[in-house]
């Protein structure tokens, strides 16, 4: 399809896909005919369809291929669409329809996964301000437009920002430790960018891949400082003043709905349901994590020390001379691992063997079919009986024009009822390697890939009715349950062992070299842990603001919440700070962001019964498929799980695999 679409159709199609929902919303609200299940709820279903087909792509392009004419596209567009939203869930006549049918709910005959699409959706148009007074609506459509508007502002400041921000050098001995393939990496990234000299493109998080390996601790300093800065470089990308205004906002928005913060408004339909049991959960691991990271860290300064190096640790040493304590605790050098990890092995010998000996399934690639950069590969995904079941597109290689991180997404969603099958893609920001060089990766980016596949199998094994039931389509603290378990696989021997062979040679990594792995699997743990909590805890800080609070200076705000939080640590800072935090500001995760640790529980917990079972074997496979992954949100999330599991989930096995002992961490 991307041969046939240009960029100047997608506005067009936008608004007539804006023009026809509405059409099609009107006919259902101001339908004579009494309301039934079929002529409201799937009448609501139904509707849509060109313009969330359009909307599916467009977002696709704009987070991973964009370019001015789209951004401008999106800035025109975003109050349009959040009106577009309000028009379905603050309309008066509809939810009275719906209103109708959730009263007399037990009476309808209708089957479980209709229930949930009835309930979830009358929960939807009360959350959304459905029983508001007329005045209130008004309010209410004016802080989902400026929220819309700010949140795409902050996106492409964002983007322009981490461009800008790239680390650039002419001097050669600045990138001194990298190897020959990352030093000509950089200079290829230098020339596209039309700039002398070698670069160093940031990515997503605070620190930098990078600086594991510099050995010039001035130009490690000078990454780190680049990165942390990012967005308060200059007035044009500075997010500080769109962050604080956003946090305003949402907290104004729950305030009409009768919440004290956006966090109690929107945390009702997630597992956590609460703040307050989410920050339980939180403030229970921060003792022990950032006991285990100040232990790291005290690590860290006895080489620094041995070394005569004359400093205290900074963050930008951290990586570097954690890489030297990995070596001399368990004689583990990453850079010896990356000849084994070749990025088209790792997907067709790692990712697609794991997902053929769990589930069956197979895969093809398909040249035949359009991409929207050339770099991308698609492939036809067959099913167990041999009919196709998905496409799934991946675009793994970092550009200037594409958002930072790795993520999964549809550009279509499964349905029963529309007859659809899903088209799935997966995005990364891998280091693309020089012409004639091979793609060696890191083995977190190893994980990184097994992680957004476990996305990806959620997405095309969805076999529900409903759409906006399917697939994906959960909380944000069970979305992330599938991907996080997916990575057990990539160090599980029978699939480690079929991917990770020296990309010269085919020779399969040594034995005791992949015991090293295994052996480090907790090493550094402490700092991870705390660099994820504390942005954990910094999202959730930003979201139980009161609507009265006065708009936040942002880095005191920042320097305050990870203090009362108890997760400050000078040599560990937040994996994301609050002028760069894309998850919350622009990607559906605020006040969610500790579903990441959240998911963590169940994941582990759900390895924990495979190994119990028999490990990876195809009857463990399907029921795990039959049970969750199929089953999108069609129930509720707590009961699909310990059904499938068979218990409650218990904390004990994340506890194991971070390597903590936490007395009083909850379930």
């Amino acid at each position: 399809m991307f041969d046939r679409i240009h960029d100047v159709d997608y506005q067009p199609a936008i608004e007539a896909g804006i023009a026809e929902q509405r059409r099609e919303i009107d006919a259902i609200a101001n339908s004579s005919e009494a309301p039934t299940f079929a002529n409201t709820m799937e009448a609501l279903e139904r509707s849509g369809q060109l313009l969330r087909r359009v909307m599916l792509v467009f977002s696709a392009v704009t987070q991973a291929n964009t370019n001015p004419l789209l951004q401008k596209v999106q800035e025109d567009e975003a109050a349009k669409l959040a009106a577009q939203n309000d028009y379905i869930f603050l309309n008066e006549k509809l939810f009275v329809r719906v209103e109708v049918l959730h009263a007399h709910r037990e009476k309808l005959g209708l089957d479980a996964e209709s229930m949930r699409l009835l309930e979830w959706n009358y929960a939807h148009f009360v959350l959304a301000g459905a029983k508001l007074d007329e005045a209130d609506k008004t309010r209410m459509k004016k802080l989902n437009e400026e929220e819309s508007v700010l949140s795409t502002a902050f996106t492409n400041k964002l983007l322009a920002a981490a461009k800008a921000a790239a680390f650039t050098t002419t001097d050669k001995t600045k990138l001194a430790g990298l190897s020959a393939a990352q030093v000509d990496a950089a200079a290829l990234a230098a020339k596209d960018r039309g700039v002398p000299g070698y670069l160093l493109p940031l990515q997503n998080t605070t620190q930098q891949p990078d600086l594991a390996e510099l050995s010039d601790r001035t130009a490690r300093q000078q990454l780190f400082e680049a990165s942390w800065s990012r967005t308060e470089r200059d007035g044009e990308n500075d997010t500080r003043a769109t962050v604080a205004r956003l946090a305003q906002v949402r907290a104004q928005k729950a305030q009409l709905l009768g919440y004290p913060n956006y966090a109690s408004w929107t945390l009702q339909d997630q597992m956590a349901k609460t703040p307050e049991a989410a920050l339980k959960f939180m403030d229970a691991l921060v003792p022990a994590s950032k006991a285990k990271a100040q232990g790291e860290a005290a690590d860290i300064q006895a080489v620094i020390d041995k070394q005569g190096g004359g400093f205290n640790l900074q963050p930008w040493d951290w990586e570097f001379y954690s890489e030297q304590v990995r070596k001399e605790k368990y004689d583990l050098d990453l850079q010896e691992l990356k000849p084994y990890f070749e990025l088209n092995r790792v997907l067709q010998d790692g990712v697609f063997y794991a997902a053929h000996e769990l589930y069956g399934i197979s895969f093809t690639e398909r040249h035949d079919i359009p991409v929207y950069q050339p770099d991308v590969r698609v492939f036809e995904v067959l099913d167990v009986d041999g009919k196709p079941l998905a496409l799934m597109y991946f675009d793994y290689f970092k550009r200037d024009n594409k958002s930072g991180g790795a993520w999964m997404s549809n550009f279509v969603e499964q349905s029963k009822l529309l007859g659809t099958l899903p088209v799935i893609y997966n995005v990364g920001n891998f280091q693309k390697p020089a012409p004639g060089q091979p793609a060696l990766i890191s083995f977190e980016d190893v994980t990184t890939m097994f992680h957004e596949f476990g996305h990806g199998l959620h997405g095309m094994f969805a076999n529900t009715i409903y759409p906006s039931l399917s697939g994906a389509n959960t909380a944000r603290d069970f979305v992330e349950f599938p991907s996080q378990f997916n990575e057990h696989w990539a160090t599980y021997p029978q699939v480690f062992h079929h991917f990770a062979r020296n990309y010269k040679t085919g020779e399969p990594m040594p034995e005791e070299l992949f015991a090293k792995i295994k052996k480090a699997a907790t090493f550094n743990k402490g700092y991870a842990s705390v660099e994820a909590l504390a942005a954990q805890e910094l999202d959730m800080q930003w979201h139980l603001l009161p609507a009265t609070a006065p708009l936040q200076d942002v880095d005191a705000f920042e320097k305050a919440a990870l203090e009362r939080t108890h997760v400050a640590m000078e040599e560990v800072p937040p994996r994301y700070r609050s002028s760069y935090f894309l998850h919350i500001w622009a990607n559906g995760y605020a006040a969610g962001y500790y579903a990441y640790a959240w998911a963590e529980m169940l994941d582990d917990d759900a390895y924990q019964w495979f190994e119990d079972h028999g490990g990876l074997t195809r009857a463990n496979g399907d029921r795990f498929r039959q049970m969750v992954l199929s089953r999108g949100n069609t129930e509720d999330l707590q009961t699909m799980y310990t059904r499938w599991l068979g218990a409650e989930p218990s904390v004990g096995p994340m506890l194991k695999v971070r390597g903590l002992t936490v007395n009083s961490a909850t379930k």
